[in-house]
């Protein structure tokens, strides 16, 4: 496989940022032709919307990535600005455009693809930062959290699938 960098890899490493790559066509591929106002209509009962799911998997994509290189400084600490960023990052802001969030998320990807194809081994571990959701004491390893990344993607890849079919009847998967 040749990542977004131009590296050639192989093995588990291709195939995981393959699957990780196949997951980010598809949200890419459910936002297509689709207008800002579009992108951030809120068509079901949660409070999801297009644009938003972009921004969120772009800002998640980028803490993870930074966790397999730094660690849990990469993600310290839940104060209220942080949850905060975190509410926001499923929100279309004023001055957002479907456009940047994309170029946002491109940026983000080749950065994390960078980082996979360079790390040595993808078994080191970091202890998990300190929070509720995580089990006290847990470490995960750079294919862990590349894992999580994939899912992640895949799973608000399916959410935005809903979402564009409630705008205009659209479908990408299935």
């Amino acid at each position: 496989m040749t990542t977004t960098t131009g590296t050639t890899i192989t093995g588990e490493r291709a195939d995981l940022l393959h699957a990780l790559a196949k997951h980010r066509f598809f949200l890419r591929l459910t936002v297509r032709d689709l207008t800002d106002d579009q992108a951030a209509l809120r068509t079901t009962a949660s409070a999801l919307c297009l644009g938003g799911l972009v921004k969120h998997v772009t800002y998640a994509e980028k803490r993870w990535a930074e966790f397999i290189l730094n660690g849990p400084e990469a993600m310290a600490g839940v104060d209220e600005q942080q949850a905060a960023e975190h509410a926001a990052s499923f929100e279309m802001s004023t001055g957002d455009t479907l456009a940047g969030l994309l170029e946002r998320y491109e940026e983000v990807a080749r950065r994390t693809d960078e980082i996979v194809a360079a790390r040595p081994d993808l078994g080191a571990s970091h202890p998990l930062p300190e929070a509720p959701w995580f089990e006290p004491g847990a470490r995960w390893s750079a294919r862990r959290v590349l894992l999580h990344i994939i899912a992640e993607t895949a799973q608000h890849a399916g959410h935005a699938d809903i979402i564009r079919e409630s705008i205009d009847g659209a479908k990408s998967m299935g």
